[in-house]
């Protein structure tokens, strides 16, 4: 996994001189991660950093711990866009001991790249600050909680952050560990799965192991339940499609010599369009029915949706895929990498158009290349630039006089 040194040949010198600064901002929120909704320290950085500048109107507390800042264009009467930035981390023990901006928070880490992400916003904004009276029109910087989980974008848009102006816009940038940097992906259409969590509960009869004709065994029943559910996406759902379902936690039985009277096992599925998520969901409930048929059992079928499937508008991928291109070249450029992963992101993108695009910052060289969510999980932070040219050439594309 070899960088490409074209995009940072391209990054305009101003943003190059600020890479001390973002690889800071992104050092210190590493070193202190909170997850979902407890981003308090994250938040109170953020909005300090941009009071500072001196440049935005900033809501504070958002959806708990969002914050959201309006930039003060010399012409606000213009076109609005909106920038995304995730700010949780999760609930991973990091073992990234050799650094000196590992984890202080025991039992949690930045192991997906969001203080990345946060840190390029900052950057964006700071550049941004000093642009305003050429700008016309308006920046919405959305810096936003639990994107792992249970979900920050959905309450942030309940709280109006798409309102007022309504943006016409918007980008969401990712960094991917398993891309080098100075590479780009940017696809068109579905770019990430919908996830939906299921529970299933099978009621049997418990009893003596001794004496299964006078039981009704829920671990056979469950076993059974486990293999059809492998033909689901096999055989209903269309090949040229794709879907997910996956079983990964299973809890039944007390002793070895008693038949269990219930098994409950949790699961997540996933798929890019609506119709084959609503047949997975159909063919689960199906699946219960069929259980109970055959051994006699009660089973109770539970789904809870979570996150749409992520969808990049095709006219403004275009645009991005131009301006990536541009940057990087058309060597550089993945234009057709999707993932069965989830993102909010997709509320977003529900109800304004927008791309959601992966940033290369990955380097073997350096180390750099494990997966995201992985204990040693890490960055090349030389990406980091590159990510804030991205944010500012989208800006100027819409705001600044180059395509109105």
């Amino acid at each position: 996994m070899k960088p490409d040194p074209t995009a940072l040949e391209n990054v305009r010198p101003e943003i190059r001189a600020l890479a001390d600064e973002l690889i800071s901002l992104r050092r210190d929120f590493h070193r202190h991660p909170e997850p979902g909704f407890e981003e308090v320290r994250t938040a109170g950085k953020v909005a300090e950093f941009l009071e500072a500048t001196g440049a935005y109107t900033i809501r504070t507390g958002v959806a708990k711990t969002g914050v959201v800042a309006d930039l003060k264009t010399a012409q606000p009467d213009g076109p609005w866009v909106m920038l995304r930035a995730d700010m949780d981390a999760l609930r991973i023990p990091e073992e990234n001991d050799d650094l000196d901006y590992c984890s202080q928070n025991p039992g949690i880490m930045h192991a997906c790249g969001h203080d990345a992400h946060t840190a390029m916003l900052l950057g964006t904004a700071k550049i941004l600050a000093g642009r305003r009276d050429s700008l016309r029109g308006g920046v919405r910087l959305i810096f936003q909680p639990a994107e792992e989980g249970p979900g920050g974008a959905e309450p942030m848009i309940r709280e109006g952050v798409l309102e007022n102006p309504k943006p016409v816009a918007t980008l969401g940038i990712h960094v991917w560990s398993k891309m080098p940097t100075g590479h780009m992906s940017v696809t068109e259409g579905p770019v990430m799965a919908s996830t939906d969590e299921f529970q299933v509960t099978i009621k049997g009869k418990g009893g003596h192991g001794a004496v299964p004709h006078e039981t009704i065994d829920s671990i056979v029943a469950a076993s059974h339940f486990v293999v059809a559910l492998q033909s689901v996406v096999s055989r209903n759902v269309n090949p040229l499609d794709s879907g997910v379902l996956s079983i990964g936690k299973v809890r039944g039985g007390s002793i070895m010599n008693a038949i269990a009277e219930q098994v409950v096992m949790n699961g997540t599925q996933r798929a890019y369009l609506p119709e084959t998520r609503a047949l997975l969901s159909r063919r689960l409930r199906e699946l219960g029915t069929g259980i109970d048929g055959a051994f006699g059992t009660q089973t109770l079928v539970e789904v809870f949706e979570r996150y749409p499937a992520t969808v990049n508008n095709p006219e403004i991928t275009s645009v991005v895929a131009g301006l990536a291109q541009d940057l990087i070249g058309s060597g550089c450029l993945e234009t057709e990498m999707r993932l069965m992963g989830a993102e909010d992101m997709s509320f977003y993108l529900q109800e304004i158009p927008g791309c959601f695009l992966f940033l290369g910052a990955g380097n073997s060289a350096k180390g750099f290349d494990r997966p995201h969510h992985n204990p040693r999980f890490n960055i090349d932070e030389d990406a980091l630039p590159i990510g804030v040219e991205m944010f500012i050439r989208f800006v100027d594309h819409f705001v600044g006089g180059v395509a109105q």
